[in-house]
């Protein structure tokens, strides 16, 4: 392997980029601010993308495409929008190149008639697309989803967390009624939590973003946030009720069941590759990454160990039927036969890579009809039987799966609470952590509360809660918000 991994508490920040690099996920480019996915890391994007399109179609979404580049004019409609997203829009100007004697320049002939954008998001272009596909009432709701990249002109960047460029999925639908958006916009924000907590084993918060917080051109913006290991917040997906703010600005109508025609109803929603980066902070430790056995693109791994060629071909033909074994209960494993590694450099790159369970077969494993079994997230081993090993294996994954989400939870729930004063709340924000106080609602007060702290309002608790004071200004607050410093 390369350098050892920086330890958490020493630089939290070089870990993280160490644990990409030693997993192999992602490489810098050669274009600022943009990354390279390796391998490793496109294989759990997969498998994240498989997991959620699968909830998605569940829901009755359907996948479609909608272009890359988007008429300058088109974000000129919905003021909010073209506001929110103005200063991180890259723009085509021209359409090619010509050679010189120094190599290529902007051929000034080819200056577009109108510029284009390089899509930041696609409400615009979709709404464009609606207007021609909705008339009456039969053809709603319209629900789709699109996998696809975008382009946010970042300034400060770091792997996965915030790029120039990142893949994500965005759900649009249109309706014909206020309670139906606000309703998928709801079923939305509980996919991504199921899918947090079920498939990442990442524990997450829910809630709606103030006024300051909220997507441009959105009405509400509903939201989960995770806490990472050094206790910082992730918001990790949103989900947003976009009212009839879109429909109005590129004049999609339908014709109502009592022949009145009325503007419909949007919501927009998406996740992208920074989950990657939460999945990374939410479990990995400074051996390297760890990986929750539901999205590891490889479960499990074999690693047999002999001495000469004799050993070699008898540990290989005690391995192979686990192998098989186990790839015939639908488990996705891995034997790494390899010639020029020793062991010891397998298991260190295995841990690296986050592989959920190692199996080790030697010629003692033969005769004693064994293997060992080693655990990466509690680093535990055992010697186990050979016999029933695929339904053995499968047990342990289900356990590591369960145990990886019960030990986020109980990090999240050892660093959430309450205060009731400003003082107090100024010490404990630089513990880290979720921090529930009371905010009278204003804009100066969170605004005041950001300068002074660097903590922001991650979300405002949808379920009911008890009545206060704002812990800056003493107004009353109707129940308590969710502070945090964030990525």
């Amino acid at each position: 392997m390369a350098k050892k991994i920086t330890n958490r508490n020493d630089d939290y920040s070089q870990w993280y980029l160490d644990v990409v690099k030693h997993a192999k996920l992602a490489d810098h480019s050669p274009v600022r601010g943009c990354m390279v996915i390796r391998p490793n890391g496109f294989a759990l994007w997969e498998n994240m993308k498989k997991a959620l399109d699968d909830m998605f179609k569940e829901t009755g979404h359907e996948n479609a495409y909608f272009p890359l580049f988007i008429p300058k004019s088109f974000l000129s409609k919905e003021a909010q929008h073209v506001e929110g997203f103005a200063k991180e829009c890259a723009v085509v100007t021209h359409s090619r190149l010509r050679s010189t004697t120094n190599g290529v320049e902007v051929d000034p002939d080819s200056k577009l008639e109108e510029e284009l954008i390089v899509r930041p998001t696609s409400e615009t272009i979709i709404w464009d697309a609606y207007r021609g596909w909705i008339q009456s009432y039969r053809d709603l709701p319209i629900l789709i989803n699109q996998w696809a990249n975008v382009v946010r002109w970042e300034m400060r960047t770091r792997l996965f967390l915030r790029t120039m460029e990142f893949l994500w999925q965005e759900g649009h639908t249109a309706h014909a009624t206020k309670e139906e958006a606000v309703e998928e916009t709801l079923q939305m924000l509980n996919v991504y939590k199921t899918f947090a907590e079920e498939f990442m084993a990442m524990p997450v918060k829910t809630g709606v973003k103030t006024e300051s917080e909220r997507f441009a051109g959105a009405v509400d913006t509903y939201c989960i946030e995770a806490l990472m290991q050094d206790g910082k917040a992730l918001q990790a997906g949103t989900s947003h009720f976009l009212g009839q703010n879109f429909a109005k600005a590129f004049d999609v109508t339908f014709q109502d069941d009592d022949g009145e025609h009325k503007h419909v109803w949007a919501t927009s929603w998406g996740v992208s590759t920074r989950l990657v980066g939460g999945l990374i902070m939410t479990h990995s430790d400074d051996s390297g990454l760890v990986l929750p056995p539901k999205l590891a693109p490889v479960q499990v791994v074999i690693v047999p160990i002999y001495r000469n060629e004799d050993q070699r071909k008898s540990v290989l033909d005690y391995a192979d039927p686990i192998y098989r074994e186990i790839k015939a209960a639908g488990i996705s494993v891995k034997l790494d036969d390899r010639d020029q590694y020793k062991p010891g450099f397998k298991f260190a790159q295995h841990e690296a890579e986050g592989i959920p369970l190692r199996i080790a077969v030697g010629p003692r494993d033969i005769e004693n009809n064994n293997l060992e079994l080693a655990r990466r997230d509690t680093r535990d081993k055992n010697i186990v039987s050979r016999e029933n090993i695929a339904a053995r294996i499968s047990e342990t994954l289900d356990l590591i799966q369960s145990d990886l989400l019960d030990a986020a939870k109980k990090r999240t729930t050892d660093r959430t609470r309450n205060t009731d004063s400003y003082e107090d709340f100024k010490e404990e924000i630089e513990k880290g952590g979720f921090i529930y106080a009371h905010w009278d609602g204003t804009a100066e007060t969170e605004e005041k509360i950001k300068d002074e702290t660097k903590a922001t309002i991650r979300l405002i608790p949808l379920e009911d809660g008890s009545p206060g004071k704002c812990i800056i200004s003493g107004k009353p607050s109707k129940k308590r918000v969710l502070f945090a410093r964030s990525y």
